[in-house]
């Protein structure tokens, strides 16, 4: 989950104490400056420990259970699946778990120097083992099984054991493969194009399988290839082989560097889920998440094979604007405006993305292998690029002869280094006062999966609903608590108001439903409860602790420093916040909150903040239990509840067999299972979603923000959460509204038949 940033990315106030101490580590940190790696290493550590005692909310006491704990998260970390440790390195490593505590103490790096060169020698053997095991082709009429439940797996005592292991692993990804191969030639001439290309691109059930084109398609039709079984079983092999070469190349461009701050990372998470390193590049892109923008040509590229490949043109940003680069295109060389272009083939992503990002209105100079097969030069200025998806959007529906507006808002963005750059209190507000100006009858402020961001922001879209007022109250370690205030007396909206929420909004989202809900203001609907994540971080740049480094950029620790709560006095950690109406989703019975999550802070409770209640909310009440009702009734719903109780059963399911006709067997079951759900795909709710007036004008200009839109269109008019969410708007009108919005009765019994 995204993170709650407080007010100031540096909140000086709660980090006083850290400052005034830093003078220490100027003395003593730079005695031992030498330009090794393992200087900055044990720096990094000092700095890391020293920060998160002095300014972490409630810090953990660095012991033999603490030491515990970082072994086990870090091992795991390592070797997930448990594909490169052998049991006798488990058995050497293990004497160290409980001195991890004192290494950490003496900066002593003997436990993370012997795992990586461990971890490097066993994945260098495992390069081996994969190509060996897909030379041959699988016997898939050997009646076997493996089992993907690795947490539960023992290591593999020896070598063969391994191999073995590794053997079962890549047979049931080929087998997957393979049944779905064989399945699309056995409907041949029986499926839609749509089901075709689902089938040749099909979900394995490992993240390493890739699996080749089996069909040529034109814009009309798709012709399937017929193949034997015997160039089908080698398809699959050959296709697993290449995705295994490519993920053996993206962890070979990992360094020692990336590898040692996952053992940060491991010794930062025993304090809490939300502390956390960022080395260098972690720190840019979690400031381009934050702010939505970003200095460079505006485009996402990824790593195929030795190539750097453009993946997308970010719409408005300077190479979309030039029209030359195109998805598809190989980067080979990269030159700074005049200089010598440097060959960029093999390097490392990071690396690649090093050097064509910079400074607004600086040249890079892109020599790129087009998708036909030449090579060009391509010059391109670098600009602000604004990651459109990060901001929030609106959209307009007619339902009934009233006119609603729908806000999404993906995260509480801001720019922290520009205060006059965007941020989601600002938008939201123009938002809301275009859709006031379209003359809609209520509004749905949409924050699923919205996992949190800037506080400021959300005080200030919490203050567009109500008069003024507390929203949100802070709490620092040893210190009183913060009430932070609405106290603009404007209400930018004060019509009718829907909060969707589900279990992945989270923080920042919860403090703004939280307030909605606790000024009765508006109805809370969604999951059960959000996410349960009620803490705030400071991001701090450790840079600022040394005095002359030579050592390089350090990196930044963002670390929990205040817990907040609800005005009621109720904390949302844990907990989160419980819907006022509560519709089923395919993941209510799996575990996936805060409270789920090891080391999570506990919930508590302060004094409440005083405050008013919301008075013009005379159908609150009853627009909850008429949703409530219609959900209960609705067959649609009830579908998804079931699915829910599918899904979570099949989660403990983790044994496939290897035999090709049980195999096959078993997946047949699962999908004439899963036909019952399909509805729930198929669902439409005959709503209409349009774009507002000056976005259908940008839409006119920009093809990809036209796309785009488009199918967030479509995918609203799918969406069974919206249309109910925009029920609870109707039952929450006022006698005037529905006045001035009156239907005859006739006419819209005429119009629910023909939906129906």
């Amino acid at each position: 989950m995204n993170t709650i940033i407080s007010l100031m990315k540096r909140n000086y106030k709660i980090l006083l104490a850290i400052v005034f101490l830093s003078v220490t580590l100027f003395a003593f940190k730079m005695k031992s400056v030498s330009g090794d790696e393992t200087d900055k290493d044990k720096l990094l550590l000092e700095l890391l420990t020293f920060v998160i005692e002095k300014g972490h909310y409630s810090p953990a006491t660095i012991d033999d259970n603490f030491s515990k704990g970082v072994y086990k998260d870090y091992i795991q970390a390592l070797d997930p699946s448990k594909r490169f440790f052998l049991q006798s390195d488990i058995d050497e490593f293990a004497k160290y778990e409980l001195e991890l505590d004192d290494q950490l103490m003496n900066k002593d790096l003997s436990f993370f120097s012997l795992t990586y060169d461990r971890l490097m020698q066993r994945m260098k053997e495992s390069q081996d083992v994969y190509k060996e095991i897909l030379k041959n082709p699988f016997d898939y009429t050997i009646d076997e099984s493996f089992n993907t439940d690795y947490e539960k797996a023992p290591y593999a005592k020896t070598n063969a054991e391994l191999k073995e292991r590794w053997r079962k692993q890549l047979k049931l990804t080929t087998l997957s493969s393979l049944t779905d191969r064989l399945k699309l030639q056995e409907n041949k001439g029986k499926l839609s194009k749509e089901e075709t290309d689902m089938l040749s691109n099909p979900t394995s059930t490992s993240d390493e399988d890739a699996v080749s084109e089996t069909t040529k398609k034109d814009d009309s039709k798709a012709v399937i290839e017929v193949k034997s079984f015997e160039e089908l079983e080698k398809e699959t092999r050959t296709s697993t082989s290449k995705s295994l070469d490519e993920y053996f190349g993206f962890m070979k461009d990992l360094d020692r560097n990336d590898w040692f701050s996952v053992y940060i990372n491991s010794i930062t998470a025993r304090f809490d889920p939300h502390t956390n390193y960022f080395a260098p590049e972690e720190k840019e892109r979690f400031d381009v998440s934050m702010s939505g923008t970003l200095e460079g040509i505006g485009a996402r590229l990824q790593k195929k094979n030795d190539y750097t490949e453009i993946s997308e043109l970010i719409s408005g940003g300077p190479a979309w604007r030039g029209k030359e680069l195109e998805a598809g295109d190989l980067i080979i060389k990269v030159a700074q405006g005049d200089d010598q272009p440097v060959d960029v083939v093999g390097m490392r992503l990071d690396d690649v993305v090093k050097k064509i990002k910079g400074p607004k209105g600086t040249e890079v100079r892109l020599t790129i292998k087009k998708v036909d097969g030449t090579i060009k030069v391509i010059s391109i200025i670098r600009d602000v690029v604004e990651i459109e998806e990060t901001y929030a959007k609106s959209s307009i529906v007619d339902k009934n002869g009233l006119k609603y507006g729908v806000i999404y808002l993906p995260k509480f963005y801001i720019n922290f280094e520009n205060k006059d750059g965007r941020d989601a209190g600002k938008d939201i507000a123009i938002e809301v006062a275009r859709l006031k100006q379209a003359k809609v009858d209520g509004i749905v402020l949409d924050v699923r999966d919205d996992g949190g961001g800037s506080l400021s922001t959300v005080v200030d879209i919490a203050g567009l609903f109500i008069e003024q007022g507390p929203i949100v109250q802070i709490k620092s370690a040893g210190r009183k608590k913060e009430v932070l205030y609405d106290k603009d007396k404007k209400i930018e909206w004060d019509g009718p108001l829907v909060i969707m929420v589900n279990s992945f909004s989270a923080s920042a989202s919860e403090i703004l439903a939280a307030a909605i809900q606790d000024y009765k203001r508006g109805v809370i609907i969604g999951s059960k409860q959000t996410y349960g994540k009620g803490t705030v971080q400071n991001v701090i740049d450790l840079n600022q602790f040394v005095r002359s480094n030579e050592l390089g950029d350090l990196g930044a620790l963002k670390t929990t420093t205040q817990k907040f709560y609800r005005i009621n006095g109720g904390s949302t950690q844990l907990e989160g916040v419980s819907s006022d109406v509560v519709m089923p989703d395919r993941y209510s019975y799996l575990k996936m909150g805060e409270r789920d999550v090891e080391n999570a802070m506990p919930w508590d409770k302060i004094d409440p903040a005083e405050y008013s209640v919301w008075k013009s909310n005379e159908n609150f009440n009853k627009a909850v239990l008429n949703s409530k009702e219609r959900i209960a009734a609705n067959p649609q719903f009830k579908l998804i509840d079931e699915n829910a109780k599918w899904i979570d059963a099949r989660s403990d399911e983790n044994e496939y067999s290897l035999n090709i006709d049980k195999f096959r067997k078993a997946q047949a079951a699962i999908e004439e299972k899963a036909k019952k759900f399909k509805p729930i795909f198929d669902y439409k709710n005959n709503l209409k979603f349009t774009s507002l007036p000056h976005e259908l004008e940008q839409m006119s200009k920009d093809n990809i923000l036209k796309e785009k839109r488009e199918r967030w269109h479509e995918s609203l008019s799918k969406d069974i959460y919206i249309e109910e969410a925009l029920n609870v708007l109707d039952d929450l009108q006022t006698r005037v509204n529905l006045k001035k919005n009156v239907i005859p009765a006739n006419k819209l019994k005429k119009e629910k038949l023909a939906k129906s």
